[in-house]
C-alpha cells in the first residue's frame, strides 16, 4: 500500500499544476486515479472532493495575495457554490456508479465543444462584474461538486467567459475560489457519510497544493488562446476516459 501511495505523488503534482493554471480543482485527475487504484465510484468521487480542498486553497491564496481577485465577485461566486454544494452533496448516493461516470462524460463533452480558443476583448476589463451571474455560476459548481465529486472549474470558466463576458484569466481566478468553496461544502457531507478516504485525500491534496501555489502565480505568462485550448483538450480527454469507465461498469453489472 505504501508504494501505491508514493506513486500518487507525481500525479498529485500534475493535478496541482493544472489546478493553479486552469482554475480546476484537480478532481478531473484525482477521480480517474482513485478509480484506477480500486476505489468504487462513490468513494472515489467523495475522496476527490476532499483532495480538492487543499489544492484550491493554495491557488486561491496565491490569487488573493496578488490582489487580482475582486472581493465582490469572489463573494458572489463563493455564495452560490456553498449553497448549491450543500444542497446537492447527498444527491449522488441515489445513482449507480456508471450513471455518475456517464454524467461526468456528458459534462466534459459539452465543455469541450463550448470552450472557444480565442482572445477575449480588452474592453471586457472595464465592465462591471455581473454579480448575479457569478452567483449562478457558483451554483453550477456546487452542483458538480456535490453530485459528481468534481470541483466544477471546467464548467465555470467557459460559462463566465462565454455567457458573462469575463476575461479568461479572471474567470480562472474566480473558478479556483468557487471550486474551493463548493468542494469544502460537499466534503462536510462526504465525511459525515463516511464515503471519503481521508488519508488518500490528504496525500493527493497536499501534494497538489504545492504545485497549485506555484502554477497559479504563472497564469499571466500564458495567452488567453493557449489557456482555452488547454481547457478544451483536457475536457475532451476526460470525456473519453469517463465514457470508457461508465461502459465498463455498466457491462460488468
Amino acid at each position: 500500500m505504501s508504494w501505491t501511495l508514493l506513486a500518487l505523488v507525481p500525479l498529485g503534482l500534475l493535478a496541482g499544476l493544472l489546478s493553479g493554471l486552469l482554475g480546476i480543482g484537480g478532481g478531473l485527475i484525482f477521480s480517474p486515479i482513485l478509480l484506477l487504484i480500486g476505489l468504487e465510484p462513490h468513494q472515489a468521487l467523495a475522496t476527490s472532493s476532499l483532495a480538492i480542498v487543499p489544492t484550491t486553497l493554495a491557488g486561491t491564496w496565491t490569487h488573493l495575495r496578488s490582489g487580482q481577485l475582486p472581493r465582490s465577485g469572489g463573494v458572489a461566486i463563493a455564495a452560490g457554490a456553498a449553497i448549491s454544494a450543500a444542497l446537492f452533496s447527498r444527491l449522488g448516493q441515489g445513482l449507480e456508479g456508471w450513471m455518475l461516470l456517464g454524467l461526468q462524460a456528458l459534462m466534459y463533452l459539452l465543455l469541450a465543444i463550448t470552450i472557444e480558443p480565442k482572445e477575449a476583448s480588452a474592453t471586457h476589463d472595464s465592465r462591471p462584474l455581473p454579480l448575479a451571474g457569478l452567483t449562478s455560476v457558483g451554483g453550477v459548481a456546487g452542483l458538480a461538486g456535490g453530485l459528481l465529486g468534481v470541483g466544477g472549474g471546467l464548467i465555470m470558466v467557459p460559462l463566465m467567459v462565454k455567457a458573462l463576458q469575463v476575461p479568461i484569466r479572471l474567470a480562472i481566478r474566480f473558478s479556483t475560489l468557487g471550486v474551493l468553496v463548493s468542494s469544502s461544502a460537499a466534503s462536510v457531507a462526504f465525511l459525515q457519510d463516511g464515503r471519503g478516504q481521508l488519508v488518500l485525500a490528504v496525500l493527493l491534496g497536499g501534494t497538489a497544493a504545492l504545485a497549485a501555489q506555484w502554477s497559479a502565480g504563472q497564469l499571466n505568462r500564458f495567452s488567453e488562446s493557449s489557456l482555452a485550448w488547454m481547457l478544451r483538450g483536457l475536457a475532451l480527454l476526460l470525456a473519453i476516459d469517463s465514457s470508457r469507465r461508465a461502459v465498463m461498469l455498466l457491462l460488468a453489472g
